[in-house]
């Protein structure tokens, strides 16, 4: 299993509260926070929690919303000649609820971009294209570790 923290791989990975946050860590990286007792989790939710560190959640998030889609949202109600209070009526949202989408205040729920998109003909969603990280080598598991993220993101 691979740590959380630094990313390298270890098979004694256990489950830490670091800074709030539950995550698997090598023997390592425990010293950063405070281990969960193995005992408070019964023998059936522990497996369930390694089961589901060692899927990747990300592999099921295929879709982003697009950039501009508050624009869409508000082109496509006013090429319909619908207000915002009979747009709302129709996906069962208030209409400060619609004008906040509109403005790009508040980002609507994946059940609201649905019915968004069915009611106004619209696409909201769109296929998420790979993310090029140079790699500095430090995870041996071949895995991305959060310095190669940060030291991306310092890089441009």
């Amino acid at each position: 299993m691979q740590c959380e923290l630094c990313g390298k791989e270890s098979h004694d990975c256990r489950l830490a509260i670091i800074d709030g946050v539950k995550m698997m860590v090598c023997p390592k990286c425990l010293s950063y926070g405070k281990e969960v007792p193995r005992t408070t989790l019964s023998p059936a939710k522990h497996v369930a929690k390694k089961k589901l560190f060692a899927e990747d959640i990300y592999k099921k998030m295929d879709k982003e919303l697009v950039p501009d889609w508050n624009q869409r949202i508000k082109n496509a109600r006013m090429k319909k000649n619908l207000t915002r209070e009979q747009l709302g009526a129709l996906v069962g949202e208030r209409t400060v609820t619609i004008a906040k989408i509109e403005n790009g205040d508040l980002r609507p729920s994946d059940e609201t971009i649905k019915k968004l998109e069915k009611i106004l003909g619209i696409t909201l969603l769109e296929e998420v294209k790979g993310v090029a990280v140079k790699k500095s080598g430090g995870s041996k598991s071949g895995g991305l570790t959060l310095g190669d993220l940060l030291g991306e993101k310092l890089d441009k």
